[in-house]
């Protein structure tokens, strides 16, 4: 049959293109539909800021009078200034295992990117890396957690039959909540808290104390993640934007900040419940009633998500990062928890991966990002 590569113009279309992968993904049990209510924000320009500072365009293919699978292209300007790079992005690129339709919807990204003068394709890659980035290689049984990519081996297979080659990959880690802290983080710790220091960790029980800290928390993500690949940095809005994207879902408790003498953030940690099974269940609606099961998988679910973590250049290598990650356990086990998933990291980041593995972390989940030369 003939394929039709539609760009998304009218409300209607944008719907089919938002509910297209619940379709797709009807039989696949790991898939875990987004929320609702986030998307129709998310893909709004007159919502979601960083439309300001990038050309976009969303696609959708028809064939043989249905919906078969849809692709958004990105050219972050300000990425590929700051970088000295000349690329467009592809992301939440969905088809059924069908090359043909693959094909055309890569293409048709290829080809407008090719007005503004691109010379090459990357992908899956959103707006910025806390956007689901990468396709899952390894661990495809594995839980899905928020803002993570649940995709189908054949989608890997399209990519590299269609001349695409790695890019970068991302790893994440399991790490087993120990019965005991090992003896080398207690050390740290206790060097920490007995030496003067202006330094003191702020912990949270309620959202509302949580508020006057959100700015410059992502303040400090902007700096700290400055060199991160696929990092674009947060406007005002936009900070405002993420903070009420993710807030409600995450249990005051598991935020940790760092605080000098002046009330400003050294240093961050924040993670929340696995809340996927509770998605599943409400297929994605927060309304009427969907909250509820939402809500119940956090408070059930024996695993902890780490989402965001930073600490200022001036603070680095002074046990910051233990100091919050042994009161990130703390609070973990008093909740139940006896896992922890470090959401993605970039297999470069070997700093990082060291901490992990000291920790008895193991990969048990791979995604990668690909690239092409248009």
């Amino acid at each position: 049959m003939t394929i039709k590569i539609k760009e998304v113009t009218t409300r209607k279309m944008l719907r089919e293109f938002i509910h297209l992968p619940a379709k797709i993904h009807r039989k696949h049990t790991n898939w875990v539909p987004p929320i609702y209510m986030d998307e129709w924000t998310y893909f709004n320009p007159k919502k979601n800021r960083a439309f300001e500072h990038c050309t976009t365009v969303l696609y959708i293919a028809e064939k043989d009078g249905g919906t078969v699978g849809r692709i958004m292209g990105i050219i972050s300007r300000q990425y590929n200034e700051a970088h000295e790079v000349n690329d467009v992005r592809f992301c939440y690129l969905e088809t059924y295992e069908d090359q043909v339709v693959f094909n055309a919807l890569v293409d048709a990204v290829a080809i407008w990117a090719g007005k503004y003068g691109i010379g090459r394709i990357v992908g899956p890659l959103g707006f910025s890396d806390k956007d689901p980035q990468g396709w899952l290689i390894e661990g495809y049984n594995e839980p899905i957690v928020i803002a993570s990519n649940c995709n189908y081996a054949y989608m890997n297979k399209f990519a590299e039959e269609m001349g695409f080659s790695k890019e970068v990959d991302l790893v994440v880690y399991q790490i087993p909540i120990p019965d005991e802290l090992p003896e080398f983080y207690k050390s740290i710790f206790k060097r920490f808290t007995t030496r003067e220091n202006k330094l003191y960790l702020k912990e949270f029980t309620n959202r509302r104390q949580i508020r006057p800290y959100i700015y410059k928390v992502l303040a400090l993500v902007n700096l700290t993640f400055s060199g991160i690949y696929g990092f674009v940095p947060f406007t005002l809005k936009e900070m405002k934007d993420f903070a009420n994207r993710y807030l409600y879902l995450i249990n005051p408790r598991f935020i940790k900040l760092v605080l000098n003498e002046n009330d400003e953030v050294a240093a961050f940690l924040i993670a929340m419940s696995h809340i996927s099974e509770g998605i599943q269940k409400s297929k994605g609606y927060l309304l009427p009633l969907g909250f509820i099961p939402i809500l119940t998988a956090g408070r059930k679910s024996k695993q902890l998500n780490l989402l965001l973590g930073g600490i200022a250049p001036e603070y680095q290598g002074r046990g910051l990062d233990v100091m919050m990650g042994i009161k990130l356990i703390e609070s973990a086990k008093r909740a139940g928890k006896t896992i922890i998933d470090s959401h993605l990291e970039l297999e470069t980041n070997l700093k990082v991966r060291a901490e992990m593995e000291k920790m008895g972390g193991k990969v048990y989940k791979r995604y990668r990002i690909y690239q092409k030369v248009l």
